[in-house]
């Protein structure tokens, strides 16, 4: 077969993405409102007034992490993120391991975001409007609007995320910015910022929601063959995404611990943790913004779904142009250039997962989305251990020019903090996910499992097609290496 005529057809679009797309996409993923009217009280039942400290902690470690990471985007241009490093750190088969792990990370978070739309949609129409529609009929919607964006040109994608993301930011600073100038509650307090209160008795259950909050930043570089100065905009865009999540997840954790007064912001969030920040809001601000937060949480969930949507499918697109998947899920559409054969793919089990946990009669919340956004946390921090050992490991064979800092220190700082972290969500994985020993268990070995599947496969593929290129050989990665000075 002549695999050069049929390439062009596997090629995504380039430069259809500026750096700021990139921002949205990160950010978007998140889910800012919903990670904090849905899951910043949780932080604050367990880690009490030291969960602002912990969400900035949490920001720091994954800003160090950033620095390794980014130096070898400089190096590494193959858009598979975590696939494409590891594999050049640790060797082919452990980046194929790492590739099925990311899939089995981000596509279970896909699918239980679906529901939890329908979830936020139900109680949001009855809140404002009072209007009783099934969850079943707004996750409907929801999905078919991600399966269609997710579709279509990604620089769409990139102008709906930025719409939604400015909004559901602007509700939260409406929100922050009376309850510090007016000195909140009981007037205005940083303890939640000091050591003794974020190393708590309840620090395992912070750690665990304040470290999950950042999820997914390392997307930027699947982007990269899509975005115009990827070199540059790649790196740029994966401190911007990751110091604004850090600055703003901490400050409006600490303003609506302020909103409430140190002495009483555990007992609400203990109390009534769903409506936290729906009461903070309507106190301080009045109920058409409470009423307009109930409505951006339902957008907050669906542009995390689409960005997850988007990063799932070129995973697989990836996967599929280095043979470790079929070569079909390669394949671009035509006029938009956009992933198409590996975005149905998703759409496809998001159906099927989201259609199979309701013939279980599983909760939409509780079970199918805590449960499926639980296996993503722990997935994707452990990626991130791998990752940051592949970094060191990629540079101890050539520096490249680049200063110990960022090839050496950073990585290893991160690789410690994120193996404690990692560590951390696994003993108090039941804060997650609500469930048994014998659930969680069963929900933790999808990762393990996920990497020897995808291990085994790349090295059939391997077999099976003769070792074909890895992702970027040594010596491209010096052929293509810009100055030896560069980067230090």
């Amino acid at each position: 077969m002549n695999g050069s005529a049929q390439e062009p057809s596997k090629e995504l679009r380039p430069n259809a993405l500026g750096m700021w797309d990139l921002v949205f996409f990160v950010v978007a993923a998140a889910a800012p409102l919903a990670v904090m009217s849905g899951v910043a009280p949780l932080a604050i039942q367990f880690g009490g007034i030291g969960a602002p400290g912990g969400y900035l902690l949490g920001g720091i470690v994954m800003f160090v992490f950033a620095v390794g990471f980014t130096a070898m985007t400089r190096y590494v241009p193959n858009p598979g993120a975590f696939y494409a490093y590891i594999s050049q750190g640790l060797g082919r088969v452990v980046g194929g391991g790492a590739a099925f792990v990311a899939l089995a990370s981000y596509i279970p978070i896909a699918v239980g975001f679906v529901p939890a739309i329908g979830v936020f949609a139900q109680q949001s129409a009855e809140s404002v409007f009072g209007l009783h529609v099934p969850w079943g009929v707004w996750a409907t919607i929801g999905g078919a609007i991600v399966a269609i964006l997710g579709y279509l040109n990604v620089t769409l994608s990139a102008k709906v995320l930025g719409t939604i993301l400015v909004l559901e930011v602007l509700v939260l600073l409406v929100f922050t910015v009376p309850v510090i100038v007016r000195g909140g509650a009981e007037g205005l307090s940083l303890d939640g910022f000091s050591p003794g209160n974020i190393f708590a008795p309840g620090v395992g259950g912070l750690f665990v929601l304040s470290f999950g909050a950042f999820l997914g930043f390392e997307s930027t570089a699947i982007y990269r063959g899509e975005t115009r100065d990827g070199k540059k905009a790649v790196p740029r865009a994966t401190y911007i995404a990751v110091g604004f999540l850090a600055v703003f997840y901490s400050l409006v954790v600490w303003a609506v611990i302020m909103s409430f007064g140190e002495s009483q912001a555990v007992e609400a969030a203990g109390s009534d943790p769903a409506d936290m920040f729906f009461v903070a809001m309507t106190r301080w601000v009045g109920k058409p913004l409470s009423d307009a937060m109930h409505l951006l949480l339902v957008t907050s969930a669906l542009a995390s779904v689409l960005a997850v949507h988007n990063a799932s499918a070129r995973y697989l697109h990836a996967l599929a142009r280095d043979r470790v998947l079929p070569r079909v899920l390669a394949g671009t559409d035509p006029r938009t250039h956009s992933p198409a054969n590996a975005s149905l793919l998703v759409t496809a089990l998001t159906v099927l997962g989201v259609g199979g946990f309701q013939l279980f009669g599983a909760d939409p919340y509780l079970q199918t989305f805590l449960w499926l956004n639980g296996i993503g946390i722990a997935g994707i921090i452990g990626l991130q251990v791998l990752c940051s050992i592949a970094i060191i490991v990629f540079f101890a064979r050539d520096s490249h020019g680049v200063g110990i800092v960022r090839r050496l220190i950073a990585p290893t700082v991160a690789a410690v903090a994120l193996t404690a972290a990692l560590y951390l969500i696994v003993e108090n994985f039941s804060v997650l996910t609500g469930a048994g020993t014998a659930t969680n268990t069963v929900l933790l070995l999808v990762v393990p499992v996920a990497f020897l599947v995808g291990a085994a496969a790349t090295r059939r593929a391997r077999r099976v097609h003769h070792e074909p290129q890895p992702v970027l050989s040594h010596d491209d990665v010096l052929a293509q290496a810009p100055g030896r000075t560069e980067g230090a």
